[in-house]
């Protein structure tokens, strides 16, 4: 039991103050030897032990009703039916469930998962309300309300079945509370199951704040009860694929993978793992010593132009949700470059790097003026390299819509500090390095990206590359490489189905080392195939990233003979001619989690209660239970009251009372008190 109101209980002692009061009122009397009583105490023994018990019972319930008029005070919480059947039916309960991919983890020692174990306490809990409340569902997938009809079919409906998608806490209390707005409910609780994750609660996200505030404000009084699962650690693997690049090697081709795995426990035994490729199955046995690892793989194609399809898949562990990443390849495809560049020395640096290389022979990249960029189509790149004064206008939604259909689009500095951005990222101070202390990095991503390693597993000679000027990137960005102290040398960022690229310097001599091509060749090759998703009907994305165009194309499951939800479950699907690898957001590996206290400063002043669900309990759902002890206090008392009313005399037991001496009463009442 815990209290929310817990200092009350610092008068606890109050429950000795009738105890007090009895011992000082029998100090009122004073015992007096008579030699004539001796005969009215043996009359009167017999009914001594009577009074003695019934004075004892008073004092017993004047105690009773002390102690829970200040448990009543101190507003008790109780755990499982009792907390929840004594607790007032609110007008409304929404179910706010996760069923995220991580919530398909096992229970330790059990084969009930975080989801199915939430359903069924949320179930057997709402059973007492579904008489009085209105039940409704919002589920971290579709966040659309769903209103249920019974609780005991809550585990049963399709909204609340397992899916390999990401949860946002922020937005699903966004609904709630639109939900509350527009159906004007009274009182309301929101009842959350989650694995506190941290990817999903997003306790950074400004919109916490926002939301809470505006359920607060409500005139009605809303509630919030969670229920989570902190992380339990069972053995567990996942993979996840992070890159797959197809590679022409004259006339043949090969598919080179960038695969990543986490285990929960540390093991130095290898994993098994099942390769689909098109219509072939074959198992690789990868060695892994620590609890992460990337792992790099190719795979022959022979000569086949086409695309396929396929997938990396582990055994089953304790959670089947990340056991599988799927991935498609499509055919060969002509990779071609724009250079749009206002320094004419690094333009034919930028224009040689990007060149694409055929079966025997070289196209150089295209270079644009900046005077002459509006008239430029882009129908068939697959790289956008800009160096000067970043786009803006008709030129900048051009470039926009290339990047978010699978282009990739790469930006230089200008020379000069500038207040334009592009998609949230812009240019500040030039910075210049003194003589013989150039800007150097020291690290960078070497495992997948435009800076990786060679085919040959050699690292890219950036660490001895020198760069005497260099020029800020300002704005949200995810770093890619870093000079020494910290200042970033290469950004990504994610813009549809591509990515924008920013650089910190330029190739030419003034600026950097860069113009040796030794790292801007293979970086600049690897941007072009990056780019090459643009121009091919097969696509990588993770659920969630599909439009709401595409959402509503038919969409037929390849990679299982069962029907798929494209929006719901990771696999490969076709419409038409396209193929679209769909896999679980990469969040949803991250094994950080919300510490319990961090959860419930979230919630701000709302009336908030918290069970940390840690084995297969039924009765861990809390409810306040300050009404059973007022019921119980007033039960006290009234039976005091009728204690210490006085007893009925038989009538006719005396016709005459006999006169008695005062000092006889006076003992009397001393023997039974």
């Amino acid at each position: 039991m815990t209290f929310l109101q817990p200092f009350v209980l610092w008068g606890l002692p109050l429950v000795l103050l009738p105890v007090l009061i009895h011992l000082l009122n029998r100090l009122r009397h004073r015992t007096q030897p008579w030699a004539a009583m001796r005969f009215l105490v043996s009359a009167t023994r017999s009914s001594v032990n009577r009074a003695k018990l019934r004075q004892f019972l008073i004092l017993l319930f004047r105690v009773l009703a002390v102690l829970t008029l200040i448990l009543f005070l101190a507003r008790p919480l109780a755990g499982g039916w009792l907390g929840w059947v004594v607790a007032p039916a609110p007008d409304a309960i929404l179910v706010l469930l996760d069923r995220s991919a991580s919530m398909e983890t096992k229970l330790t020692g059990t084969g009930t998962t975080r989801r199915e174990q939430a359903l069924k306490l949320l179930s057997d809990a709402a059973k007492g309300f579904e008489h009085a409340s209105h039940l409704v569902l919002i589920d971290s997938a579709l966040r659309t309300p769903q209103e249920i009809v019974g609780a005991g079919s809550l585990p049963e409906l399709s909204l609340a079945s397992a899916t390999d998608t990401a949860a946002d806490l922020p937005a699903m209390l966004q609904s709630a509370l639109t939900w509350l707005i527009e159906n004007r409910a009274g009182t309301a609780e929101i009842w959350i199951a989650s694995d506190l994750q941290t990817s999903n609660w997003q306790p950074d996200d400004s919109r916490w704040a926002k939301v809470v505030g505006q359920l607060a404000s409500l005139p009605q009084k809303v509630r919030v009860r969670l229920l989570a699962f902190p992380p339990d650690d069972p053995a567990n693997t996942s993979v996840s694929l992070r890159e797959v690049v197809r590679r022409e090697r004259g006339e043949q081709a090969e598919l080179q993978f960038v695969v990543d795995f986490e285990r929960t426990t540390k093991s130095g035994e290898p994993v098994p793992l099942n390769l689909t490729l098109d219509d072939g199955r074959s198992q690789v046995e990868v060695p892994m010593e620590s609890q992460s690892m990337r792992w790099r793989y190719r795979r022959e194609l022979g000569a086949k132009a086409a695309g396929g399809w396929g997938s990396f898949e582990l055994p089953a562990d304790a959670n089947p949700r990340d056991n599988t990443a799927y991935f498609v390849y499509g055919a060969q495809t002509p990779l071609r470059a724009s250079v749009v560049a206002a320094d004419a020395q690094s333009a034919r640096y930028l224009q040689f790097a990007a060149a694409s290389f055929g079966k025997g022979s070289r196209q150089p990249a295209a270079l644009v003026a900046p005077n002459a960029v509006e008239s430029v189509s882009w129908s068939t790149n697959t790289l956008v390299v800009w160096q000067g004064t970043l786009p803006e206008g008709a030129v900048a939604d051009r470039l926009r819509s290339f990047v978010e259909e699978g282009g990739a689009a790469i930006f230089f500095p200008p020379g000069r500090a500038e207040a334009q951005r592009f998609s949230g990222v812009g240019w500040g101070e030039v910075q210049s390095a003194e003589t013989g202390k150039e800007f150097r990095i020291l690290r960078w991503d070497e495992d997948q990206g435009p800076l990786a390693k060679t085919d040959e597993g050699l690292s890219l000679l950036l660490a001895q590359t020198l760069f005497p000027r260099r020029q800020l990137i300002v704005g949200q960005k995810s770093v890619l490489a870093a000079f020494d102290e910290g200042t970033p040398f290469l950004t990504r960022q994610k813009l549809g189905r591509g990515e924008v690229f920013f650089c910190a310097s330029l190739p030419s001599a003034e600026w950097s080392d860069l113009g040796d091509g030794l790292v801007l060749v293979p970086m600049m090759q690897r941007l072009l195939q990056t780019g090459g998703r643009r121009l091919q009907q097969a696509t990588m994305i993770e659920l969630g990233e599909m439009s709401a165009a595409d959402h509503t194309r038919q969409w037929t499951c390849v990679d299982a003979p069962t029907p798929k939800d494209i929006r719901t479950q990771t696999g490969v699907y076709r419409t038409g001619d396209r193929l679209v690898a769909v896999n679980r957001p990469a969040a949803e590996d991250e094994p950080e989690s919300v510490e319990t206290a961090d959860a419930q400063r979230l919630f701000g002043a709302l009336p908030f209660q918290m069970l940390a669900e840690r084995q297969q309990q039924t009765d861990a759902l809390q409810g306040e239970i300050w009404r059973l002890f007022l019921f119980a206090m007033l039960l006290f008392l009234l039976v005091e009251a009728a204690l210490i009313l006085p007893g009925r005399r038989t009538a006719g037991a005396f016709a005459s009372p006999p006169a008695t001496h005062p000092s006889t009463v006076a003992r009397e009442e001393e023997l039974v008190a």
